[in-house]
């Protein structure tokens, strides 16, 4: 396959409805995108945040009330769908039924007016890109879902688009099948080079597939980078608490005895490594520690906070603590914990936290 490789850029776009109840509501509000050329990027929220209603403008099924779309400087803000050369996997795969894994594959070259013959060897090519080879001749129902999905990514690719777009196209796989899909289609997006953007609320998807994750809240891009800028360095709660699990305990801007700068929260000032600018001594904030950056302190090493067991759960490769400290419940994980380690319900532990893992956020918690 020829490869393809162009720059998407998104203007201010925006999308309005006319909510019966609600009035005039917006979809997607003053949404502006750079996808580099060749570059793997994911629209990332909750249910109703705009990234559906995003990608949709990008691929021309809905028009934007304000802002322009631009592919390599082309504005194809007007340009209708078909004439956009764009490769599109819908959720639900929309394979036609009644038509061979061949024919489903071949559709947009048919309907381009190509050869027999070319058609014939792009579609070979392509199915055997997606492990398909030797399936030409059979129908949807005789497919398993991962199978299904490999046709549509096939359809979407044989036509040698410009930007392929995914509409959470892994939704309806199961937990196994998901992982071992997201890695093939990162994969093959690698290797063909395609400028990418792909839609999902789930959180571990974005960061296992992304070149860069877009999180969406109501319709607006609230923050964007690589997966480690999002979970280690997030903007605000919302982010913070969609980018995996988090422990968020409010706090006040202090200082500590040794005249750096922290939070006083749970009976103690915690340091922190990085302070917001903005931010005054006494002003309400909240610290944020990932539970794996909340540890379990040795026995007999002094730590200023303390904590009970309130649960513990064993899950394998990694143990899940439920602790209370000084009135906050919060959350710990300890990985490659062996039987011994366990720590039981109930028993008093030290707890402690490295500065660099400790994250302070302006404003009360949402």
């Amino acid at each position: 396959m020829t490869r393809v490789s162009v720059a998407l850029h998104v203007d201010g776009v925006s999308k309005r409805y006319l909510h019966r109840v609600k009035g005039e509501i917006y979809a997607a509000r003053d949404v502006r995108l750079d996808v580099r050329p060749g570059e793997f990027l994911t629209l990332l929220g909750p249910s109703g945040c705009g990234k559906t209603t995003t990608l949709r403008m990008i691929a021309g099924f809905e028009k934007p009330d304000a802002g322009r779309i631009h592919f390599d400087g082309q504005d194809v803000t007007d340009l209708p769908a078909n004439r956009r050369n764009i490769g599109f996997v819908f959720q639900n795969y929309a394979l036609f039924p009644h038509l061979s894994v061949f024919e489903n594959a071949a559709y947009g070259l048919r309907v381009r007016g190509l050869a027999a013959d070319a058609i014939a060897r792009s579609v070979g090519e392509v199915l055997a890109l997606v492990g398909l080879a030797g399936y030409e001749q059979q129908f949807s129902a005789q497919l398993s879902g991962g199978e299904q999905q490999r046709v549509a990514l096939a359809r979407a690719i044989v036509i040698e688009p410009r930007v392929l777009l995914f509409d959470e196209p892994l939704s309806n796989l199961d937990a196994k099948l998901r992982v071992q899909m997201r890695h093939e289609i990162r994969a093959l997006q690698r290797r063909l080079g395609i400028t990418t953007v792909y839609v999902t609320h789930d959180q571990e998807e974005a960061m296992a597939v992304s070149d860069r994750i877009v999180v969406m809240d109501h319709g607006s891009v609230v923050q964007q980078g690589t997966a480690e800028d999002l979970y280690y360095r997030p903007a605000s709660q919302f982010v913070a608490g969609f980018i995996g699990r988090v422990n968020l305990i409010t706090g006040t801007l202090a200082r500590a005895p040794d005249g750096r700068l922290g939070v006083a929260a749970l009976g103690t000032v915690i340091a922190a490594a990085h302070v917001p600018h903005g931010l005054a001594l006494g002003d309400t904030v909240q610290l944020m520690v990932r539970p794996e950056a909340l540890a379990i302190a040795r026995d007999g090493e002094a730590t200023a906070l303390r904590a009970t067991v309130v649960s513990c759960t064993f899950l394998g490769e990694k143990v899940e603590y439920l602790l209370r400290c000084a009135g906050e419940t919060l959350h710990s994980v300890r990985y490659n914990a062996g039987p011994a380690e366990l720590v039981p319900e109930g028993v008093e532990v030290g707890l402690r936290m490295a500065e660099d893992a400790v994250n302070i956020l302006p404003g009360e918690r949402s």
